[in-house]
């Protein structure tokens, strides 16, 4: 990775879910190889737990209080935000924008911008069948946003290939696209498992599908523990763990014999792969994205089915054999996905974006180069 040397990055993120997750990791091992990150969080600032994920000196945390896209959707903090990434890439001068998120790239940088598609409103509508308020005049303009953020980007980047398929029908990017599976720091798969069944996920978030799969755990054998803030409306038939740090989940995840995610939309799942990587046997969701990467190694079963996923957690918990080679093949499957290989894959899209920024940049030239 010495291409990276001196190549300075500004990055965005939030601490909300799974993007800090990745945007921690990345910048982290981008940092080892020698490039020096800006890490930008918009929304809630970052927990001393998730400072703790930053493990390397040259990841530098800049924390603003400006509203994240989602939560904007009437854009009234364009222009502050204007302001705001204007003065920070004067004081940073980086040499490459990567942005996780969309509105933003529309802002005058000097820098090539890379924006990475993470998710976005109006696809988790349509996974979870509520799109009547995406009517709205706010919510058009942010679907809006989104358009012009992906075709004014000099390149766009999925997780994978169903997601990278979903937001090319959605926005018709005009901006050159490809894909950059996300990746984990390889785990050895644990010695023992213990009789539980794990998952993660807001109860608010109807995407993870946790209040299907809270219904569906009535009367399996093992006990259904949940990572996760919960409600007044959380069901008394599983553990609820409430929040917890990663390195907690992870933890938890290490001893767990069964991973289940029901989820109605991913556009990757890192708590899945984390999962894999510590050996639990999967039980998740017969969507695009999971065929995609877990084919052959997980069970499937249909999200909006409480009956057939309670058959396969309960046929799970009984069958040692299975569920042991599901344990093996999910744990061989993570492998495919390390942190090293997705670091080099961007550091050769953030060298492409800089070597040709002051000429266009084909599709073609992006895939040879990531």
């Amino acid at each position: 990775m010495s291409r990276s040397a001196n190549l300075r990055i500004l990055m965005t993120s939030d601490t909300v879910g799974g993007v800090w997750t990745y945007a921690s990791a990345l910048a982290t091992a981008l940092a080892a190889s020698g490039a020096e990150v800006h890490l930008v969080t918009m929304g809630p600032r970052a927990r001393v737990d998730q400072r703790a994920m930053l493990k390397d000196d040259r990841v530098h945390l800049i924390e603003t209080d400006l509203a994240l896209e989602w939560q904007d959707p009437e854009d009234s903090d364009r222009p502050v935000a204007q302001r705001a990434f204007a003065e920070l890439e004067e004081e940073v001068r980086p040499d490459v924008v990567h942005l996780n998120s969309f509105r933003e790239a529309v802002f005058e940088w000097h820098a090539p911008v890379l924006a990475v598609a993470h998710s976005c409103v109006k696809s988790w509508g349509l996974a979870c069948h509520d799109t009547a308020w995406l009517d709205g005049p706010a919510w058009r303009r942010y679907t809006a946003a989104i358009a012009a953020g992906l075709s004014r980007a000099q390149a766009w980047v999925s997780p994978s290939c169903a997601f990278y398929d979903v937001i090319s029908d959605l926005y018709h990017p005009s901006a050159p696209g490809l894909v950059i599976r996300n990746g984990i720091a390889p785990a050895s798969p644990p010695d023992k498992k213990e009789d539980y069944i794990l998952a993660a996920g807001r109860l608010w978030d109807r995407a993870k599908n946790i209040a299907t799969l809270t219904d569906a755990a009535k009367g399996v054998r093992w006990p259904l523990y949940i990572a996760g803030p919960a409600d007044d409306a959380a069901s008394a038939s599983v553990s609820w763990l409430g929040h917890l740090s990663h390195d907690e989940l992870r933890a938890r995840m290490q001893r767990a014999a069964i991973f289940a995610s029901p989820a109605l939309y991913e556009p990757f799942g890192l708590s899945v792969l984390e999962a894999a990587s510590a050996g639990c046997a999967l039980i998740l969701s017969d969507i695009p994205t999971f065929r995609e990467l877990w084919s052959g190694a997980a069970v499937f079963v249909d999200p909006t089915s409480r009956k057939g996923l309670r058959r396969a957690l309960d046929a799970l918990c009984a069958d040692d054999d299975k569920r042991a080679q599901l344990q093996r093949d999910a744990w061989a499957r993570s492998q495919r996905y390390p942190l090293a290989r997705t670091a080099s894959a961007y550091l050769q899209l953030y060298t492409n974006l800089v070597a040709n920024a002051r000429r266009p940049v084909s599709r073609h030239q992006l895939e040879m180069h990531a």
